[in-house]
């Protein structure tokens, strides 16, 4: 990409930005959504898995996000990925119990799931575009 001019390369990098902005907030309507449609306010639950999902990983790995990918020696870093993997468990199991428990309907359970697609797509378009390669995000 060097052969691009910079203000193109700028376009594109804000491109990305706004692509990953439009995909949280289409994951933010479609959570609220879930509630306000069917005047059932528990699918917000789910929101306190959203909140923790990404603290284990930002205490304990810190900025080596490349030790996350791979096999670790290190008993923080594998710490760090149990808890986001019991989060990301939390975040699905939270509206199947309350779909179970009687709480929620099936439109809500719907909407709370594929609020929770958007958000890990999101996620991993942040970690695909955002690669240690290229410095995209180095102001995020």
């Amino acid at each position: 990409m060097a052969d691009i001019p910079r203000h193109l390369r700028a376009c594109l990098d804000m491109g990305k930005i706004a692509f990953l902005a439009i995909l949280v907030s289409g994951g933010i309507v479609l959570q609220i959504l879930a509630c306000a449609l069917y005047n059932n306010w528990w699918p917000m639950l789910s929101v306190i898995m959203y909140v923790l999902l990404p603290m284990p990983l930002l205490f304990f790995a810190g900025s080596d996000s490349t030790s996350l990918f791979n096999e670790s020696d290190n008993s923080w870093i594998n710490a760090a990925k149990f808890m986001t993997g019991a989060s990301a468990v939390g975040s699905i199991a939270i509206p199947v119990i309350l779909k179970h428990a009687g709480l929620i309907g099936w439109g809500a359970l719907a909407f709370d799931l594929s609020s929770y697609v958007v958000f890990i797509v999101a996620i991993l378009s942040y970690i695909c575009v955002g690669d240690d390669s290229d410095n995209y995000y180095s102001y995020i």
